[in-house]
């Protein structure tokens, strides 16, 4: 994973600073016209605003001198996909399965403006978690959040402006706590809350309970800024978490003890990594086209996943155990069967950034993919993956989460003027026959 000097809010290399600019609201709408746009627009948007014209967004493109389509059209023209391996995404369409696009999975159901959420490293984009199709959590600035669709409502869980330090006696707690943490990934299940942070910090909070309960350093490491952090529970019932790291390494915590009890190091920065739905194999990706699965108790190697081309930052399993997907700079998600991982059986192309984040509702039914900014393409899996929704809006991603009953999909945008959280809802077929059953 890249990392810039100070490696804090808004470091971006100086060509990404001028891209994230670039956003519907920015560079082409800096006038007095579109601040005044912004000022009347509304906080949030319903379905039923989209059906009577309005955008998703809020975005007042009646009032501005550009229309939707022609924004559409230079930014895809414009947007220059950060690689770390030159030409990895155009040397990649030529291997993408074709896909059927048009179809309609998950309706618009809302967006609102009141979250403002917050990007704090380029390439690390999961920062929202749905625990219920009620409950949602994100970063926004330096707080983490809880929203909540039922009743408009938010309120802070987390204050990491100033000093967070463990209130629970635990060994190996780290009670002198941290100030100022910058989140760079955030991890959410059932009751258990997880943040990690640029210098390895890691601050974890059960949300029955009040204050912080645990706050390690998972390395001390110059370059230990925390990638990913993957909630799990064991056969036996006690809950871990996996903490990927720049550092190289793979850490598994503990939290019926409250310590680490496996550290696995690898060749290169891991960004991301994904546990099998029965615990024994993890999916790691990182600073190397060629991921790995490696044994979850040993840290062996078991295979190696060779076809990307660029670094990879996003994998997930299907909750069916048998196939894993894995996103990439090289703007692909490969899909892979863990019964003969001689290559992938599907490479699925974005349209114009990196895949930063994937996800699988819990059914395994959709698989959704998000790139950097302004696409999630939703993937039909019982069809091989031949058809597809495309979601399409402007702004950097911060995130995307499924609830977990697969009734909501929720994305986080960042934007100068248009951060906000869309909520998108799951479309159901019901026939006179079904209703009878």
């Amino acid at each position: 994973m890249s990392l810039y000097d100070g490696g804090l809010a808004g470091v971006y290399p100086e060509e990404e600073d001028d891209r994230l600019a670039d956003l519907a609201g920015d560079s082409d709408y800096d006038d007095d016209e579109y601040v005044q746009s912004i000022s009347k627009a509304s906080e949030d948007t319903s379905a039923m605003d989209v059906l009577k014209g309005k955008d998703i967004q809020g975005i007042p493109w009646e009032r501005l001198t550009i229309t939707r389509d022609g924004y559409r059209k230079s930014r895809l023209e414009g947007y220059t996909n950060f690689e770390n391996i030159p030409n990895s995404g155009q040397l990649s369409e030529k291997v993408c399965t074709p896909v059927e696009k048009g179809q309609l999975y998950y309706e618009f159901a809302h967006n609102t403006r009141s979250v403002r959420p917050t990007i704090f490293h380029f390439q690390l984009r999961n920062l929202v978690w749905a625990t219920t199709r009620h409950d949602v959590y994100l970063m926004s600035h330096m707080s983490v959040l809880h929203w909540s669709p039922l009743t408009s409502e938010k309120h802070e869980v987390i204050d990491l402006q100033g000093h967070v330090a463990p209130c629970e006696k635990h060994e190996g707690n780290f009670y002198e706590g941290f100030y100022r943490t910058h989140v760079s990934t955030l991890a959410v299940k059932n009751n258990l809350l997880v943040a990690g942070g640029f210098h390895g910090e890691l601050i974890c909070k059960f949300l029955d309970r009040e204050g912080i309960s645990y706050c390690s350093k998972s390395t001390h490491d110059d370059n230990g800024i925390t990638n990913c952090l993957e909630i799990f529970e064991k056969p036996s019932g006690s809950v871990h978490f996996l903490a990927s790291n720049n550092d190289c390494g793979l850490r598994d915590f503990d939290m019926e003890k409250f310590q680490m009890c496996n550290n696995f190091h690898f060749d290169w920065a891991v960004n991301h990594t994904s546990l099998s739905p029965d615990g024994k194999i993890i999916a790691v990706v990182g600073d190397n086209p060629d991921g790995v699965l490696v044994d979850a108790n040993s840290g062996k190697m078991i295979h190696e996943l060779s076809g990307h081309l660029d670094y990879s930052f996003a994998s997930a399993w299907n909750p069916d155990g048998r196939t894993f997907a894995t996103g990439n700079q090289d703007k692909t998600c490969r899909i892979w069967d863990a019964r003969n991982l001689s290559k992938s059986v599907a490479v699925l192309g974005g349209n114009m950034g990196a895949i930063r984040s994937i996800r699988y509702t819990s059914d395994g039914k959709f698989l959704a993919m998000a790139e950097a900014a302004d696409f999630i393409h939703i993937f039909d899996v019982g069809s091989g993956y031949d058809r597809k929704q495309e979601l399409d809006f402007f702004g950097e991603i911060a995130g995307i989460s499924f609830s977990p009953d697969t009734e909501a999909l929720f994305v986080s945008v960042h934007d100068r003027n248009y951060s906000s959280l869309l909520q998108f809802s799951r479309r159901r077929f019901y026939s006179y026959l079904d209703s009878a059953l």
